[in-house]
């Protein structure tokens, strides 16, 4: 069976957009779907994925490594667009192999190693209405969450911010996690991402204020690149430190993990060239006793796919997931991810289970938002 045609759909998602990538194969009923999601990055990914399909076409469809291989080293190397290409793709490729031989996708992983995988809301998306100025709204948003049966979520109580900040700031960003930790109680886990917002030594003392409220993990508390930094962070406080949605590839991820700089690593599989290499990376996690919090804040998709992924993955820690951000989310595909009371459970069709509706892609064609920008008092750039 050869790879006939590589077709993509940009699509509105309300904010960064998404971008849908099929892979049609010579037998006309068997194809895959994967999304290659990179925010704001839209027609650069699916200029890429163009240049990728012709890579591939006419290639044998069952050859998944082969292919990620061809794509990789005959093409370019690294960098986030490359690799979402490449993910896009090679997502359709696991898809369509597991469509073809009438399995769910965790079945060419392994097999499920767990009957369903613990997912924590994304509390802040464009379809909740809350007073975001304000810790109460905050504390509002995560009862909502714990009200629809998840028992894990994930605020961003600093906005962005200047290198080093004064105590205002520092008690604003702990009053948000107070307010948060009341209302969901101590059974449920908090998590607190940063954004890559803060310099190292504004983020220690983040992480020491938050300290008391016991998050599950501090997300991304400096800029990526700067791998010795988020180790220092990492050696300062008590709460583990997740990094992994803006790397690439494993090698990313194996300075990170070399440097002793995380307990959580978060690969996106929409990010990070696809089902092959995300798994790569999980075996790395394991050789550093790390576990594995998959980045995932794209499509429907892309958590199809990582609900699969995820059921078969032994380091899983728990999942991401985003909801309430546009109101033809569920449409898009022909069967939403299963998830119920904080869970999501895989389902057992072949492939991921889903095909995605093409009629309503073209019906919410891709709107580019220019990114939003943050300014100092002295109208310096801050980071988002």
């Amino acid at each position: 069976m050869k790879v006939a045609r590589v077709a993509t759909y940009a699509v509105d998602s309300g904010h960064a957009g998404w971008l849908f990538v099929k892979v049609e194969s010579d037998e006309p009923t068997l194809h895959g779907w994967g999304e290659a999601s990179l925010p704001f990055k839209i027609n650069s990914v699916k200029a890429e994925v163009e240049v990728l399909a012709d890579v591939i076409i006419g290639e044998d469809a069952f050859r998944t490594e082969h292919l990620w291989q061809l794509m990789y080293r005959q093409h370019s190397r690294g960098g986030l667009i490359t690799s979402s290409a490449i993910a896009g793709i090679d997502q359709a490729l696991w898809d369509l192999k597991a469509r073809a031989l009438g399995v769910p996708l965790y079945e060419l992983l392994g097999g499920r190693v767990r009957e369903r995988v613990r997912v924590y809301d994304h509390i802040e998306t464009p379809l909740r209405k809350y007073d975001w100025g304000s810790p109460e709204g905050f504390a509002d948003a995560a009862g909502r969450s714990l009200a629809d049966g998840f028992d894990a979520v994930k605020v961003y109580p600093v906005p962005s911010t200047r290198a080093h900040e004064g105590p205002e700031a520092l008690r604003w960003a702990e009053s948000v996690l107070a307010a948060v930790r009341e209302a969901v109680g101590d059974d449920a886990d908090v998590i607190v991402d940063l954004h890559g917002r803060t310099s190292p030594a504004t983020a220690i003392q983040y992480a020491r204020a938050f300290e008391p409220y016991h998050p599950l993990f501090l997300e991304e508390p400096c800029q990526p690149e700067d791998v010795e930094a988020i180790a220092r962070v990492a050696r300062s406080t008590r709460i583990p430190i997740a990094v992994g949605e803006r790397l690439a590839t494993r090698w990313d991820f194996a300075r990170v993990l070399e440097a002793h700089a995380c307990a959580v690593v978060q690969p996106d599989l929409s990010y990070c060239g696809g089902i092959s290499e995300f798994r790569r990376i999980a075996d790395l996690a394991q050789l550093h006793s790390a576990t594995v919090a998959p980045h995932n804040s794209a499509g429907p998709v892309a958590t199809l796919h990582n609900v699969q992924a995820a059921s078969a993955l032994p380091s899983l820690l728990l999942l991401e997931h985003v909801r309430l951000d546009v109101p033809w989310r569920d449409e898009i595909v022909t069967s939403s991810p299963d998830i119920r009371g904080g869970f999501a459970r895989a389902s057992d069709r072949p492939g991921i289970g889903a095909d995605v509706r093409e009629d309503i892609c073209l019906a919410h064609p891709y709107v580019h938002r220019p990114r939003s920008r943050s300014y100092a008092g002295d109208g310096s750039l801050l980071d988002e």
